[in-house]
């Protein structure tokens, strides 16, 4: 049965853009059909990060408002057969989502992908509710500081509270946590929170921690996802959150500051 994913955080930059095209890639990459849905009406950095904002021609609200059918707007992923994107518009508000709208579509992609990867919008408005309105999963994504545990404490809340899922009864939508941007040195230097500090305040599973790393910028200015850089820790990091979320036993890496080797520790380098 399909599923539907939602990224989503309080907080603007912690790097659910950047989450939601990885995620996706990599369930794409594990032999999954996959979609994901950029919820930014107004902004629009998905199709960026995806490489494909050349070939956008219909987007999500022109669908939802009938101006295109959903295979016109579908964008086909140039590196997975598997992956499709659905672009947001840049020209209209947040206003342009519908319940209605968006579950109708939902239920549309439901018939052709085994997930659904929404990408929401920063802050409680109404693009982040609407991504999170018919959610199963939730990776909620935070950076290692207490601003932005905060506030992914009040979307908890809120996925708890203002889902489909709350509002029938349902079974809760299954939370999972992400931590991006990790750094074990600023940790150990008290600059950052810990992974155990950020659990003890959130309560709930940790699915990965990425590290901080500038193969993230450069991947997102490439236009490629960063999970497609095996070689690279964040990419890594990426494809081992994935395998979890599919029900595989991954030790969790990059918690530990890198141990120098002597030429590191003489020369620095």
């Amino acid at each position: 049965m399909s599923k539907i994913i939602v990224v989503t955080s309080g907080k603007g930059g912690v790097g659910k853009t950047t989450t939601s095209a990885s995620f996706a890639s990599g369930l794409a990459m594990r032999g999954h059909s996959a979609v994901v849905i950029d919820f930014d009406v107004g902004l629009r950095n998905l199709d960026l990060i995806m490489g494909c904002e050349r070939r956008v021609v219909y987007d999500f609200v022109n669908v939802i408002n009938g101006e295109a059918t959903l295979r016109q707007a579908l964008i086909k992923d140039k590196r997975l057969d598997n992956l499709s994107i659905l672009p947001a518009s840049q020209t209209r508000d947040k206003e342009a989502l519908s319940k209605e709208g968006v579950g109708k579509v939902l239920d549309e992609l439901r018939e052709s992908f085994d997930y659904i990867v929404c990408d929401s919008p920063a802050g409680i408005e109404r693009g982040a509710l609407m991504a999170l309105y018919y959610a199963d999963e939730a990776l909620v994504v935070t950076n290692p500081e207490v601003s932005s545990v905060r506030d992914s404490d009040r979307i908890l809340g809120i996925l708890g509270a203002k889902s489909k899922r709350a509002e029938e009864g349902a079974e809760p939508i299954r939370e999972h946590l992400l931590v991006t941007r990790y750094s074990p040195q600023r940790v150990d230097q008290g600059e950052m929170l810990g992974v155990e500090d950020i659990r003890e305040l959130l309560g709930i599973p940790l699915l990965g921690v990425v590290p901080e790393s500038e193969a993230v910028l450069q991947a997102s200015n490439a236009g490629v996802p960063v999970i497609h850089d095996s070689d690279s820790s964040s990419g890594q990091a990426y494809a081992d959150a994935v395998a979890r979320f599919l029900g595989e036993e991954v030790p969790m890496r990059f918690l530990e500051p890198e141990k120098k080797g002597f030429l590191k520790r003489i020369f620095g380098t």
